[in-house]
């Protein structure tokens, strides 16, 4: 007897769907074909011991299972559902009448239970594309799962249960998740803000300019300074994600396993950390069938990249091309996907190796020599695609004590979002462009028009500063969002002399 069912693989972000066909006819053992990996040949195992928990028998004739299409690699233990209850309806064990109605996944345990997956969301999404009625999957995933509207999710803790489903002998509701209302209650909900901060003043005006103009930002300061700590609040006043942005970030984070179980909708822009000891395979993605690596984590969020010195220069390196295109494409011989690396990256740093400016008499820890050493561990390339260069110095005594009450995250959001709706409606017909950062170059001139005296002040400083043509584009799009901050049509002399004191690191040197 023959019995169909459906599953899906995962490549990239995007989900494709595999027929899983079962034939049992007269001979002996299990083949698996559809070029299965270890993971899935070893499923012959998990299905015998579950069969024998759940009161099955497995059969002991020739059981062929077909994994289509053949020529596409299928990995890991999330066929072991599907199989098992093809197996079970070919061989007349139980009538499953609608087994072809729905995509089914699900890792089975030696005793029946099922163990949770990863890479639901878009499995889910492709199912209701293709039109099939639901999707069978682990109760641990049906949360994620339910997100997608117009389609049954369908929850099951054993094979058992999902037996007695298909067959009709316990019906099962599906599992409603109201995804509006989730987004609405999470997405302003942020652990830290800026009003806990004291001080550094110049330092949350830069951070607001880059929020608002989505541009990249180091901080370069002695260690205590609050690199970190400014870090960690900058998702705090960056616009709330929007319901198709949630969706994307979620589908990557669900490919990715990062969603943990009973999780649905990433509703608050992520915020990634990584160790200066990540590898490049981490850092941008990749393996065997390629997996999203920590810049695609990072995807309409903040990619925080501490001690940046510290880091490889081969995985600094790898990032180059991303910053610009904003996306990553990892090729192997027999696939190649791309994953979305829309991301804000803020990095921080020591000036010198002695992570110290000056000493208190004045003189500099560091010979100069040794200055341009460490500062060479990162890049000119890499510095060019980092708009703003900001200086952190110790906040004060005074300061830290201080009463006066501090700007929270919701106020300096609310300027954010202000200009941000400023630059919606200035790049409305330019397709995957919607801040001032992702402006392309041909349109610098036209939309960053600036007067003979902000020519004259942008030449002097090019000459005295040895800037690149990417740098001076970079000068115009922060000055374009500082005008905009102010909300002023036209880019004046102070919008541009703000942007030029960004440039901190393209400096000849820290000594003097």
């Amino acid at each position: 007897m023959l019995a169909k069912t459906y599953a899906s693989a995962v490549y990239g972000v995007d989900a494709s769907i595999v027929t899983i066909e079962a034939s049992i006819v007269s001979g002996t053992k299990f083949f698996i074909v559809g070029l299965p990996d270890n993971a899935v040949r070893e499923s012959i195992h998990r299905i015998e011991s579950a069969f024998k928990h759940s009161k099955f028998h497995f059969p002991r004739q020739k059981v062929v299972v077909n994994l289509a299409p053949a020529d596409t690699k299928k990995e890991g233990a999330a066929y072991d559902l599907p199989m098992a209850l093809s197996v079970i309806h070919a061989s007349g064990q139980r009538d499953l009448r609608s087994l072809e109605e729905y995509v089914i996944m699900g890792e089975l345990s030696l005793d029946g239970v099922l163990r949770p997956v990863k890479g639901v969301l878009p499995i889910a999404i492709e199912a209701r594309k293709r039109k099939f009625k639901g999707f069978i999957l682990p109760k641990e995933n049906a949360s994620e799962a339910s997100i997608v509207n117009n389609l049954d999710v369908i929850g099951v803790q054993t094979l058992q249960e999902a037996v007695e489903f298909l067959s009709g002998d316990k019906p099962i509701a599906p599992l409603v998740t109201d995804t509006r209302d989730i987004f609405q209650h999470e997405q302003n909900d942020y652990d830290a803000d800026f009003a806990d901060v004291q001080g550094q003043e110049n330092i949350k005006r830069s951070l607001e300019i880059a929020a608002a103009g989505g541009h990249n930002v180091i901080l370069i300061g002695p260690p205590g300074a609050g690199k970190t700590m400014l870090a960690k609040r900058l998702p705090s006043i960056l616009p709330p994600l929007t319901l198709h942005e949630a969706l994307e970030t979620t589908k990557i984070h669900s490919v990715a396993g990062k969603l943990g179980t009973d999780a649905s909708l990433i509703a608050r822009r992520p915020f990634r950390s990584p160790h200066h000891t990540v590898s490049d395979v981490a850092l941008v993605g990749g393996g065997g069938i390629p997996q999203p690596g920590e810049i695609s984590l990072a995807h309409n969020g903040v990619l925080f990249l501490d001690e940046l010195p510290e880091f490889k220069r081969s995985v600094l390196e790898v990032m180059r091309q991303p910053l610009e295109e904003r996306t990553v494409t990892i090729s192997r011989a027999r696939i190649s996907v791309d994953f979305p690396a829309n991301f804000m990256l803020i990095a921080s740093m020591n000036p010198s190796p002695s992570g110290e400016f000056y000493k208190a008499d004045g003189s500099h820890p560091d010979s100069e020599m040794a200055v341009k050493r460490y500062l060479s561990r990162v890049s000119g390339p890499l510095l060019d695609r980092i708009d703003l260069h900001v200086e952190v110095t110790p906040v004060s005594f005074d300061q830290m004590t201080s009463e006066q009450k501090t700007e929270s995250s919701a106020e300096i959001r609310a300027r954010v979002i202000r200009a941000r709706e400023i630059q919606l409606a200035r790049y409305e017909e330019m397709p995957q462009v919607y801040c001032n950062a992702m402006m392309p170059s041909q349109k610098v001139k036209d939309i960053c028009r600036i007067n003979q005296a902000g020519k004259t002040l942008l030449k002097a400083a090019m000459e005295k500063l040895g800037l690149s043509a990417r740098a001076y584009d970079r000068i115009l799009k922060v000055s374009r969002t500082i005008a905009d901050l102010a909300g002023e049509e036209a880019i004046q002399i102070e919008h541009l002399a703000e942007a030029i004191q960004y440039r901190s690191l393209d400096r000849d040197s820290w000594v003097g």
